[in-house]
């Protein structure tokens, strides 16, 4: 991920790569969406919001999830939800990836996908 994390990271994602068929450009599978994250030590988003349910999986790293008004820390191998319309922001203590997936594609297929940023 380190590879890819030339310039400034955006403010809301960090380095965000999403998992693509590379012949059709669209995902891998219809209905779920996946992403790998890079979030550099000490890096905090800014708060973002949006229609899906997205599920992440901490795979190195770790610092603290702020969902809605909940915050919660996180480590290596920790997996937690950010439910639909749910604003997530994240702060860490060390450099951290994370892996995620959601039902983006399909909300997206029927024109009810949508994203905020706070």
């Amino acid at each position: 991920m380190k590879a890819i994390a030339h310039g400034t990271p955006d403010a809301h994602h960090g380095f965000k790569l999403r998992y693509v068929n590379p012949a059709t450009g669209a995902s891998p599978m219809p209905t779920i969406g996946a992403c790998a994250q890079w979030l550099p030590s000490g890096f905090e988003t800014k708060p973002l919001r949006s229609t899906d349910g997205t599920v992440i999986v901490a795979l190195e790293g770790g610092g603290e999830a702020k969902v809605g008004d909940q915050t919660w820390r996180f480590d290596a191998n920790d997996i937690f939800v950010v439910p639909s319309w749910h604003a997530l922001q994240l702060r860490t203590d060390r450099d951290t990836v994370m892996f995620s997936f959601s039902d983006r594609p399909v909300q997206q297929a029927l024109g009810l996908w949508r994203e905020q940023r706070l």
